[in-house]
Parts: C-alpha cells; sequence; structure tokens
C-alpha cells in the first residue's frame, strides 16, 4: 500500500498518524523527492476525473495566473501540471495495487475501508 503525497501537509499529515495508530503498513511517496511519474498519473486519470485530481482550491492553485489555469482543460493538461507542480495534486492518495482507496483524509473513510464490518 502507497500514501502519496508531501510530508509537511497537514491532511498527510493526520492520514499517516491514523495509518501508524492503527498498525497499517504503507510506504509514503513523497512527490516532492520523486516527482510523479506519467504511468502513475495516467493510472489515476482512468479511475478518477482530472478534476478532482487536481485540488483547485489549495494554494498551489490560487498561486498559478489566469493563462496557466485556463490551459488546465482536459486529462493530458492537468497530467502535465500535476507533473510539473506536484503540489497542485490532491493529497494524501491512498493506492493499493495500483487502484486509488481514498483522497484526502477522512477518519471515518479510513475505518471504513479498513474495518469494513465495523
Amino acid at each position: 500500500m502507497k500514501l502519496y503525497g508531501i510530508p509537511n501537509c497537514n491532511t498527510v499529515k493526520k492520514a499517516r498518524d491514523w495509518l501508524e495508530q492503527h498498525s497499517i503498513e504503507f510506504e509514503f511517496y513523497d512527490f516532492k523527492k520523486h516527482g510523479l511519474d506519467t504511468k502513475t498519473a495516467e493510472n489515476w486519470l482512468k479511475q478518477v476525473d482530472w478534476t478532482k485530481l487536481v485540488n483547485r482550491s489549495g494554494m498551489t492553485w490560487r498561486k498559478l495566473n489566469e493563462e496557466q489555469k485556463q490551459n488546465v482543460k482536459d486529462a493530458h493538461t492537468a497530467l502535465l501540471l500535476m507533473q510539473e507542480k506536484t503540489s497542485v495534486i490532491k493529497r494524501p492518495i491512498l493506492e493499493k495495487n495500483s487502484k486509488i482507496l481514498h483522497m484526502g483524509f477522512d477518519e471515518s473513510a479510513y475505518s471504513e475501508i479498513f474495518n469494513p464490518d465495523s
């Protein structure tokens, strides 16, 4: 299982803490250190619409100029932006066997994913 994000993001910290507190093993993938490879991005874009992957309410998006924002209009242009500015990706992304389990962090959603019968 992988958790994608950036280490100084509060939402990522909450997700990491929750997983560790529940003794769930995961590999943390740091976008800042490793970037985002095309294969992973394309896989996510097959599962989730680009408008959900690009965090258009975050600081990185808000700092883009209007032309940059207008240029992001489909999965291809979103992929290019996500690779150029990984901080624009909704985070964290929890993935298992290349399948997105959850985007963002919500304690009740994580509880449901890892304890579906509770």
